[in-house]
């Protein structure tokens, strides 16, 4: 598979910075005289979206239940299978360790150095981000000791992921605080691909983003409904999506997913198919979604297989419905539609439900825009046609705390193809919705998951952690690899 982290960062900065500085990505980015704050910045932003944007969409799309191999092709059989090796992390781990938020730290070093809050804002909810998404995948990780190369110490010890969460927010609480103190504007504006140095919307992405962190600990000692009380009473959340779209039209500057999946160039259309899991639920329920979450076959039909059936039929990936991601398609960090079955979920779990249903009826629609955006869904598709009196998706009080949970959850799922496969499996993980059953038993059109029929796992169990990359372990004494992918992130609590 080609690699097109440095290629992209090239093409970014050459799309948004007007300076007659080159960057040079094979020099060391942490040293001023090289590089300066802004581009430090574009390319940890780059980074991560390539991460989150190939192959954490590619592993979330298969643990969600999205897509599912072709039966023309084999490459990601092993995801399929739930038998991912040891070496499956080693570049996405360096990636993001090396890349972004090694980044990540200079900008905040020379943010801080100038006194400028604002950067340094961004520099830390960027780590923040990441860092939190390691932990989802990881749980501990290296964090208190990481990134210490220029103090010698190359085997940071593991820090536990509950204690990297703890300390995350206190950060980014810090942060905050010391811009508004002291509001600059930010240095880095121009070289920010994602709101541009806007700071209301970075105040807006920090209280998303701890929203999303305090709702991960809801089933676990350290839930605080207070804090999330807090936040929602403060209501300052996600306005416009947290995402990278700068892409162009030409090799290796388009999304990577699309350039790697379905270019020619790439691996050429050939792998990835839909699983019925979510096409049966979008087809069962009359939702439009599917044809903007999904390509037509080539006889212009929309036909899934079962999650991991590939090897059961002889036809090429064209003969089904295949993922719609186009070469300009944004790389979505934390969406505005996610923002709001954040806040449906906080209202359903901590206040009572009062004002649930609006937040998960506005999560919807704005689910419906975007997929008219970016992916093609026809205009006239209305989602008050599903979440109204009677609709296959209305909200209703169900009775109880989990069953409410639950409709938000599935909807939740429903809503994010695409858009961020990995979160939806995380969201899946922690609060089991929609349900893994036995294949056979399950109600597609409710919203049900089933095994994967080519699972090494045996019985419903499906893959709630990573494996350490290799790399990581075989030089770092501190980390030693987990007995299989079944074992629990720290937040994972909530009974089978």
């Amino acid at each position: 598979m080609k690699s097109i982290y440095k290629i992209i960062v090239i093409a970014t900065i050459g799309l948004f910075v007007s300076c007659d500085e080159e960057l040079d990505i094979n020099r060391n980015p942490n040293t001023p005289n090289e590089i300066n704050a802004g581009l430090a910045l574009t390319s940890a932003e780059a980074s991560l979206a390539m991460v989150v944007g190939d192959e954490l969409t590619n592993l979330g799309g298969f643990y969600a239940q999205y897509h599912t191999q072709s039966p023309s092709a084999s490459q990601y059989e092993s995801i399929d299978q739930y038998n991912l090796n040891t070496g499956y992390a080693n570049r996405f781990w360096t990636e993001l360790y090396t890349g972004c938020l090694n980044d990540l730290k200079y900008v905040k070093e020379e943010s801080d150095a100038a006194g400028d809050t604002a950067s340094a804002l961004i520099s830390e909810l960027l780590r923040a981000y990441t860092y939190q998404l390691l932990v989802d995948l990881f749980d501990d990780i290296p964090y208190t000791e990481a990134l210490q190369q220029e103090s010698g110490n190359i085997t940071p010890a593991l820090t536990s992921g509950e204690e990297v969460y703890a300390d995350l927010l206190e950060r980014i609480d810090a942060a905050v605080a010391a811009y508004n103190t002291n509001p600059t504007e930010a240095e880095v504006a121009s070289q920010d691909v994602i709101y541009g140095g806007n700071m209301d919307r970075w105040i807006e992405f920090a209280n998303t983003l701890k929203l999303k962190m305090y709702l991960r600990m809801a089933y676990t000692s350290m839930a605080d409904p207070g804090a999330v009380n807090a936040l929602m009473a403060e209501g300052n959340f996600l306005t416009e999506d947290a995402a990278f779209a700068s892409f162009a039209d030409t090799d290796d500057k388009r999304n990577p997913f699309y350039e790697v999946q379905f270019d020619q160039t790439g691996l050429g259309d050939v792998n990835h198919i839909a699983s019925n899991t979510l096409l049966l639920f979008y087809e069962g329920n009359a939702d439009p979604r599917l044809s903007a979450v999904y390509r037509a076959s080539s006889a212009g039909t929309y036909l899934g297989i079962e999650q991991g059936t590939g090897n059961d039929f002889n036809d090429t990936a064209q003969a089904y419905a295949r993922p719609n991601v186009g070469p300009f398609t944004p790389v979505f960090f934390i969406s505005v539609t996610e923002s709001y079955f954040l806040q449906a979920e906080a209202l359903a779990r901590y206040s009572g439900g009062t004002g649930a249903k609006e937040m998960y009826d506005m999560a919807v629609e704005t689910s419906f825009d975007t997929y008219k955006e970016y992916f093609g869904l026809n205009n006239d598709a209305d989602p008050s046609a599903l979440t109204g009196a009677g609709g296959a998706y209305e909200y209703t009080d169900a009775g109880s705390v989990e069953a409410n949970i639950r409709q938000i959850m599935v909807q939740k799922w429903a809503s994010l193809p695409y858009i961020n496969n990995i979160e939806s499996y995380i969201e899946t993980t922690r609060t089991k919705f929609p349900e893994v059953v036995t294949a056979g038993t399950q109600d597609y059109t409710e919203g049900n998951r089933i095994p994967s029929a080519i699972s090494v796992l045996g019985g419903t169990a499906v893959p709630s952690i990573l494996f350490y990359p290799d790399d990581e372990v075989n030089r770092n004494p501190n980390i030693t690899q987990r007995a299989n992918i079944t074992e629990n992130v720290w937040w994972d609590q909530k009974p089978e």
